[in-house]
């Protein structure tokens, strides 16, 4: 009976390594037929995971042609992926046996099937994290090169940026604060992206609001509504804004414009529609502060 070694690995590196040269040469050296299953990641063109299976392919052939590489798509649940790597191997090798190699960070502590599994040490110092940090901001006058760059973008998912925007009102919500950035000299609610270290869009809101105008002292945020923007950075993208629209009253401080706005103002709420007639409001705003007209503009 034919026992094949198996590699489970990513291989996410530019080039194979040492490393990787050396985890493949031993199993080949213990068995007749060597197998690579990669890791496929469920999320496109990520930092961990920048290559798809067909490019990590390819490397891996380049250097050993005969190789057999096969994809495996990760699950949430540990037992279902052990039970896809098991069926994928005895449904492409019918009648064989396996013995599964791995090496730090791998698949061994996900694997509960009953094939054979080991743990290949280390050669040498090669961190494939350490190697894609030391490519990233590498540029290279190449037609292979922004070629590759146009196929990571063309394969990875269409993205919704998620904003957070912020109505902070005082006298009883007859006024209304807005910041203007010098970019284009236009009136608008404050807020910004919400960023990763972010637990909640309250919680981005709140950062925003400091960010913008400095420390001032609000009530809580509000709920108010989200809103597909039609951001003209985004106009001609397939990606787009979609914003979380919030609501709270000040209470105290003394606003002031900072980060990217140059200056923050108090506006009564029964001037802003003149404001957007004569454009002196961004444009993109008009929907969010429409809605805010319609609920609290007496």
């Amino acid at each position: 009976m034919n026992n094949i070694g198996v590699i489970v690995a990513r291989f996410q590196t530019p080039y194979l390594h040492e490393g990787h040269k050396s985890i493949i040469e031993t199993v080949q050296q213990n068995h007749n037929k060597t197998v690579i299953v990669l890791g496929v990641s469920p999320v496109l063109g990520s930092r961990r995971n920048p290559l798809d299976f067909p490019t990590r392919e390819k490397m891996i052939k380049k250097e050993y042609p005969d190789m057999v590489v096969l994809p495996l798509s990760d699950h949430p649940l540990d037992t279902r992926w052990t039970q896809t790597l098991d069926h994928l191997l005895t449904s492409t090798f019918p009648g064989s046996t396996f013995t599964l190699y791995g090496s730090r960070d791998s698949f061994m502590t996900s694997y509960s099937g009953n094939k054979k599994v080991v743990a290949l040490p280390e050669q040498g110092k090669h961190n494939s994290t350490a190697l894609r940090e030391k490519f990233s901001d590498r540029v290279m006058d190449a037609e292979a090169f922004r070629s590759g760059i146009i196929y990571a973008y063309a394969n990875t998912y269409l993205k919704v940026y998620p904003t957070v925007d912020i109505a902070v009102f005082r006298d009883n919500r007859k006024e209304i604060l807005l910041g203007k950035k010098d970019i284009d000299n236009q009136w608008r609610l404050l807020g910004g992206f919400s960023d990763p270290t972010d637990d909640s869009f309250e919680m981005a809101a709140q950062r925003e609001l400091r960010e913008e105008c400095g420390p001032i002292e609000i009530t809580t945020m509000q709920y108010e509504t989200s809103q597909r923007l039609d951001d003209w950075r985004y106009r001609t993208e397939g990606d787009k804004i979609v914003t979380t629209l919030f609501s709270t009253d000040f209470i105290s401080g003394d606003p002031k414009g900072s980060d990217d706005i140059a200056s923050v103002e108090w506006f009564p709420m029964d001037k802003i529609q003149n404001m957007m007639d004569a454009h002196e409001v961004l444009d993109t705003h008009f929907p969010l502060l429409q809605f805010l007209l319609k609920k609290y503009a007496k």
